[in-house]
């Protein structure tokens, strides 16, 4: 398996208004730190570890002469231009129980449209208890052979059984419904027929 290494130096200005080109602030915590740790990190080398890995990516953190194991907590966005302006990484040792949210990705809703049939998702994540060696990147569930009135829970998932669900037991994570056509009415295909 890859070796996804993030090199995290330290940052001396800890204002909100951190302003550094080429560098994006960030904190790591957890793990044996005893504090947690204002840090800097380059913007290219995130952007491409996010791009390749996904937001939910594991890696080892390195910091000076420590390296150690860890994931991605929370990206802070600007909200108008969507730039990283800030993120959250969290230390853990790979025995160490954590809570994760994990993106769902729905395969075969090209042949549920197929059968006149949509997926209604109810909830883009999953947020579970394990250790980080078990958790997947992303939880890919498979609608192709499913039918209107079918519901996706947690046992779709497919995940390894040492992973628990940190949602309700009976979270409904998305519905099968029979897909809406509008059909156009009388006075619609009139007044198509009026303007040509």
């Amino acid at each position: 398996m890859e070796q996804i290494v993030l090199d995290v130096e330290q940052r001396i200005q800890k204002t909100k208004k951190f302003k550094e080109d080429g560098f994006i602030a960030g904190v790591i915590y957890g793990g044996n730190a005893e504090n947690t740790k204002s840090v800097k990190i380059q913007e290219v080398s995130l952007k491409k570890i996010l791009s390749k890995h996904g937001s939910n990516v594991k890696l080892w953190v390195k910091y000076g002469d420590e390296k150690k194991f860890g994931f991605i907590k929370e990206i802070q966005r600007e909200p108008l231009t969507n730039k990283i302006i800030h993120i959250d990484v969290q230390l853990v040792s790979k025995d160490q129980n954590i809570k994760m949210q994990i993106p769902i990705v729905f395969k075969g809703e090209e042949e549920l449209k197929a059968n006149q049939l949509q997926i209604q998702a109810h909830k883009s994540d999953v947020e579970v208890l394990g250790k980080i060696d078990l958790m997947p990147e992303v939880v890919y569930v498979d609608v192709s052979k499913k039918n209107a009135g079918d519901t996706i829970v947690f046992e779709d998932f497919n995940l390894d059984k040492n992973i628990k669900a940190h949602d309700k037991e009976d979270e409904i994570y998305a519905t099968i419904t029979k897909l809406i056509i509008e059909e156009e009415t009388e006075d619609e295909a009139e007044e198509t027929k009026t303007e040509e």
